[in-house]
């Protein structure tokens, strides 16, 4: 099966326009590029310095491109104190008004304490990253979202027509740009599995394989927790 390139791209944009990561992407339609990273900018927001980070509290640096600036949208976004998020099911990274009710659409509703989905649904779990892969075809089954502790989990499995093939590289890739820690990976034409921590302190465990239920199939069970 060919890979389903709309969905994959969207994905990888959102990784890089949330996080502030880069990576490297064979097969993709993106166009590689030389840019700068630019120590020599900062940011000062309403007359105060401010340190760009990514989700890990990595600090991120300004990247300059033919003459114009580049800074991660999500960091402004919360310098600015204006919602960002996105949106899974329309490939969108919606910024300002209606970034929550695009959040909602594509991620749930609930307060993600002990919340779950339905049994089969195309919801995704409301604790997991946004920037997480899941194709868009993808079929949620056994979503559990639990907020114990102030540490968020979930654990979900669901089922796609993508092949495992195309499905390992993109968590291959998502975990290089996530850096993941300790890692354990196996990727073949009949076996997913990839196991570590990202960033080096949430703990993931993503195992695919093909489904019995469902003739042409591949069924991919996911664990993850904050911290």
């Amino acid at each position: 099966m060919k890979m389903n390139r709309k969905w994959l791209i969207a994905a990888v944009a959102a990784g890089m326009a949330l996080t502030g990561s880069a990576g490297v992407y064979a097969g993709a339609k993106l166009q590689e590029i030389k840019a700068y990273l630019n120590n020599s900018i900062g940011v000062v927001v309403d007359g105060t310095p401010y340190w760009l980070r990514d989700g890990n509290g990595k600090t991120l640096r300004p990247i300059t491109y033919e003459g114009l600036t580049y800074l991660p949208v999500r960091s402004v976004a919360e310098a600015l104190d204006v919602p960002i998020t996105y949106d899974a099911v329309n490939y969108k990274v919606r910024i300002g008004t209606g970034a929550d009710a695009g959040a909602s659409a594509g991620s749930g509703s609930g307060s993600g304490s002990g919340t779950a989905a339905p049994v089969e649904s195309t919801v995704r779990p409301v604790n997991l990253p946004q920037d997480f892969p899941i194709p868009s075809d993808a079929i949620i089954a056994t979503t559990l979202d639990t907020d114990a502790d102030g540490v968020k989990k979930a654990a979900f499995s669901y089922s796609t027509q993508e092949s495992l093939e195309t499905m390992g590289f993109v968590y291959s890739e998502y975990a290089k740009i996530k850096r993941l820690d300790n890692a354990s990976q196996t990727v073949l034409a009949t076996t997913v599995k990839i196991t570590g921590r990202l960033g080096g302190t949430s703990p993931v465990s993503i195992t695919g394989k093909p489904s019995t239920a469902r003739p042409g199939f591949n069924i991919f069970t996911i664990t993850w927790s904050e911290s």
